[in-house]
């Protein structure tokens, strides 16, 4: 066999040869397999094409495992997947012919060869085949030179550009998401068939869109394919409010950064630290409201005050748009967002303990993700700018530490609750019972009274009495 493969990986590409040579059908291994192994990656999954029916061979390879798998199976789509030893995925599909309608990615599909298969496939990396028939076992089918491509790190389309991208516009940011993954260049005509073709992207649906985003957010330097859907045109079509970001303006001498560019390098310091898709989430969104908020202030310049709070406002409508979800981790960027200037304004009060408590209170679980999104937010080319910006951060992270394990504020929960409050007054659930429970933290926060139920129970009593509330008797 052309590729090195794991004795495991032989041992299922072997059981699914057998099954074809028995079925007497010509089987090929095909696709990111193929070229995952002869760039050495590791791999989780292999495809299959055959010249008949793929869900009848996936049967068949299932029979010859003990116990046999599950085969899953879509007629309408003539594709079948099997998982085997909880760990590997066996796709099976029949080689397909396929052409499309203008308005529509979804192809007509209709039996094809080999050949027919891979000129549908979107780059000629994406294009090899092995043999997995008994004439020729092992031989890798390259009709589009994907090897030499893969050697030269290019991404290239089997057919013209104009064809592969117009029939599914979905591979430019496939073609994107691959150079970014991989560290590819994209070859000058494929790259002029994705600014030529930028405007059918608007026939895709957002998932499959949002998708690609995310795979190109999770690969190792982010800023690269968030570089090329900007240059593109793609950018502005799936994701306006982060193009709003670009450019600097000037104004008598003043000028702002490009905060476009900004943010991608923010995001990717955050990204050697953490593999973590909402994190790098929090870095792409958290100076998205800066164009909304960018006022010129004579002889100071530019300011984007109250971006932060703007910013967590604009995030759960940005991922609502992009279909992304709606539940804890979208309140996680929220907060992330909210709070990113929160830690440097610490430093320049001199870091009171109160300051402390609140920032610890706020962040509570979320404090080390903050702080990580906070250092990646150093973007200065002076050195000792940076210096010192971390050193201060180090400052806040030992100060909290010590905070922490005195008052306990991370997760702290307040003595007296809401139904308390209201029990004790005879109130329902209104506007006093919200004032005494937030003065009630504010004081402890303030360190005014200690965290204790009797110091709570002594200050709401007053508190209240103040509002001329009493309680009940």
């Amino acid at each position: 066999m052309d590729i090195n493969c794991t004795d495991k990986e032989l041992f299922y590409i072997n059981k699914v040869g057998e099954a074809a040579a028995d079925l007497g059908v010509e089987t090929y291994l095909v696709g990111g397999f193929v070229r995952d192994k002869l760039l050495g990656r590791n791999t989780k999954d292999a495809d299959f094409v055959c010249v008949g029916d793929g869900i009848a061979l996936a049967h068949a390879v299932a029979q010859r495992f003990s116990p046999a798998p599950q085969v899953d199976y879509f007629k309408n789509f003539g594709t079948a997947h099997i998982r085997v030893d909880r760990e590997f995925d066996l796709e099976f599909v029949g080689a397909r012919k396929e052409s499309y309608q203008s308005e529509s990615r979804k192809p007509a599909v209709e039996p094809g060869s080999i050949a027919d298969d891979q000129d549908r496939r979107d780059f000629t990396i994406n294009a090899m085949a092995i043999s997995l028939n008994p004439d020729d076992f092992g031989k890798l089918v390259d009709p589009f030179e994907g090897q030499k491509d893969l050697a030269e790190k290019i991404i290239r389309t089997p057919l013209e550009p104009a064809q592969t991208f117009s029939d599914d516009p979905l591979r430019m940011m496939r073609g994107i998401r691959f150079a970014t993954q991989l560290g590819f260049s994209i070859e000058e005509k494929t790259w002029q068939g994705i600014i030529d073709n930028a405007h059918r992207i608007r026939i895709i649906s957002q998932e499959r869109i949002t998708d690609e985003l995310n795979k190109i957010i999770l690969a190792p330097k982010p800023s690269i394919g968030f570089d090329l859907l900007y240059k593109s045109g793609l950018l502005q079509l799936i994701f306006p409010p982060m193009v709003e970001l670009a450019g600097a303006e000037y104004k008598d001498g003043m000028g702002h950064k490009d905060n476009f560019y900004h943010t991608l390098q923010v995001l990717d310091n955050l990204s050697v630290h953490t593999p973590d898709l909402w994190l790098r989430w929090a870095a792409i969104l958290h100076d998205i409201a800066k164009p909304a908020t960018k006022r010129f202030e004579e002889g100071h310049g530019w300011t984007f005050h109250g971006h932060e709070a703007v910013g967590g406002r604009m995030v759960p409508k940005i991922f609502a748009k992009l279909k992304l979800p709606q539940n804890e981790k979208m309140r996680l960027v929220k907060k992330l967002v909210e709070l990113h200037l929160r830690p440097i304004s610490v430093t320049k009060e001199n870091i009171t303990d109160s300051a402390i408590r609140r920032l610890l209170f706020d962040a509570g679980d979320d404090f080390d993700a903050l702080m990580m999104l906070c250092e990646a937010d150093i973007t200065s080319k002076n050195k000792q700018k940076v210096k010192r910006f971390l050193e201060n951060f180090q400052l806040v992270r030992q100060r909290c530490k010590e905070v922490e394990e005195k008052d306990h504020v991370r997760n702290w929960q307040p003595p007296i609750t809401g139904e308390l409050i209201m029990e004790t007054f005879g109130l329902s659930p209104s506007k006093p019972v919200g004032i005494i429970k937030d003065a009630l933290k504010d004081a402890m926060l303030d360190g005014l009274i200690p965290n204790t139920y009797e110091a709570a129970f002594a200050f709401m009593l007053e508190k209240a009495a103040s509002m001329g509330i009493l309680p009940v008797k």
